[in-house]
């Protein structure tokens, strides 16, 4: 079975099209982009586009947002919560008004829990600036000879 951590971009593509039988000219050739290029790219010489790595996922029947992510374009979080709206959207056992509620409620636990990560953050950014004798602001600002209050 083929390793799946591979190191870059091209060597991601040229493992997935191993995998898919394809030889790189067919690849280019299906994916609409030339030999050259495509070679190019599988050697990590060339970096290519949002469209032409569309086409090669397409050609290759694998999803654009993980190739995205190997070329830097999209990271973790954006490609998971593009995966999840796709998944959504592609479901034929649900009509499109139960869609689009499953993405309302979505968006809002996800705001929810972007809000909460934040003030956690806040809270922690806080709780490491303070000192027993008050803040690090404050403990600077107090004379040297100043005792701090009790």
């Amino acid at each position: 079975m083929a390793s799946l951590n591979v190191g870059n971009l091209g060597e991601y593509l040229r493992e997935q099209r191993r995998t898919a039988q394809l030889s790189l000219r067919q690849l280019a050739d299906a994916a609409g982009v030339s030999n050259p290029y495509l070679s190019q790219i599988e050697r990590g010489l060339r970096k290519p586009s949002a469209e032409v790595l569309q086409q090669v996922a397409k050609a290759l029947r694998i999803s654009a947002e993980t190739l995205y992510v190997r070329a830097g374009i999209l990271d973790e979080k954006e490609r998971d919560e593009l995966e999840t709206r796709a998944v959504i959207l592609a479901d034929p056992s649900i009509n499109e008004r139960q869609k689009q509620v499953l993405l309302q409620i979505y968006d809002s636990f996800r705001k929810e829990n972007a809000a909460e990560a934040a003030e956690a953050a806040e809270a922690a950014a806080r709780a490491a600036t303070e000192t027993p004798a008050g803040t690090r602001a404050e403990a600077a600002e107090r004379p040297a000879d100043a005792t701090p209050d009790a």
